[in-house]
């Protein structure tokens, strides 16, 4: 995490995400609010984008480096709110939902899962099939 600015907005940033290619944050907290931008399949420590053709595995991925930020911001997945799933393909719903499925059920012991919109759209790498961005309340704050 780093410092706040004078408008309370505190920017968060950790190794254990890739950092951001373009002009955004990793994750913004603001009071007991914290946004995750939009994550991709990218090993956090290369930042090549990882598992081509296999939506399964990148969505894993992408959810691991959302939990990452989730964590750097003070919050867990248990804390959030709304995921959002970005899809390049309606063919690819299926295997990202079990995976989706598996992670949610090992990181929210609550039973009580986050909400889910999942859109289709073009995403800034051909690789790239999935991206996941959240938005969590952080519990203390």
């Amino acid at each position: 995490m780093t410092d706040s600015a004078p408008n309370g907005k505190t920017e968060i940033r950790t190794g254990g995400a890739p950092a951001p290619a373009w002009v955004f944050s990793q994750g913004v907290r603001k009071g007991p609010l914290l946004q995750v931008s939009g994550q991709g399949p990218q090993d956090p420590e290369t930042a090549e984008y990882v598992h081509a053709g296999d939506v399964r595995a990148q969505t894993r991925r992408t959810l691991e480096n959302v939990k990452a930020i989730l964590e750097a911001g003070g919050a867990g997945v248990e804390d959030v709110l709304m995921l959002r799933v970005y899809l390049t393909k309606r063919e690819d719903f299926a295997a990202m939902n079990e995976a989706y499925g598996e992670f949610i059920r090992e990181n929210c012991p609550s039973g009580v899962l986050p909400c889910r919109t999942t859109v289709f759209v073009d995403l800034p790498h051909e690789v790239m099939l999935v991206e996941i961005d959240a938005l969590a309340a952080v519990a203390g704050a």
